[in-house]
């Protein structure tokens, strides 16, 4: 049997090669042994999470916000899995709650992104690729006369 620490090394190396999936092998092997390690499901999770395994991350992920509610790398990964599996609405407290534990002004953007998603009324913090055509619905006060433009001296 291998120990924790090795299988950990193995598995951030899988991670680094870009192999998520067989840093997960060695990872969840990690977590077996070591279930309550956060560092271990971290890196399990994130395995997961870029192998496309959404709902194995989802799991990691719900067990290490159960172990620490204030880890908000746990918090922003699994709102990000969430959405990534359609379920904005379940994304978007986590993502919020990441937010404020971190402060990331990248993670506002994935709040407001995600926000859209759910309130289709409500438009994003981010630049649009396409500016829309709105023409506002004011009618001209005619009642009163335009102001001349001022004399030349």
């Amino acid at each position: 049997m291998t120990d924790v620490v090795e299988l950990l090394r193995r598995g951030r190396g899988f991670l680094a090669a870009g192999d998520p999936s067989g840093a997960a092998r060695y990872l969840a092997e990690a977590a077996e042994q070591a279930p309550r390690d956060r560092t271990v499901l971290t890196e399990l999770a994130l395995a997961h999470f870029r192998s496309a395994s959404l709902g194995r991350a989802e799991r990691v992920l719900t067990e290490l916000v159960g172990l620490d509610p204030a880890d908000g790398y746990a918090r922003l990964l699994l709102g990000r899995t969430l959405s990534r599996l359609g379920r904005h609405a379940e994304a978007l407290p986590q993502l919020k709650l990441a937010a404020a534990l971190t402060g990331d002004p990248e993670v506002e953007r994935e709040v407001a992104r995600v926000r859209a998603r759910v309130t289709p009324d409500v438009t994003p913090d981010v630049t649009p690729d396409v500016t829309p055509d709105v023409t506002p619905d004011v009618t001209p006060d005619v009642t009163t006369a335009p102001e001349a433009p001022p004399r030349a001296p």
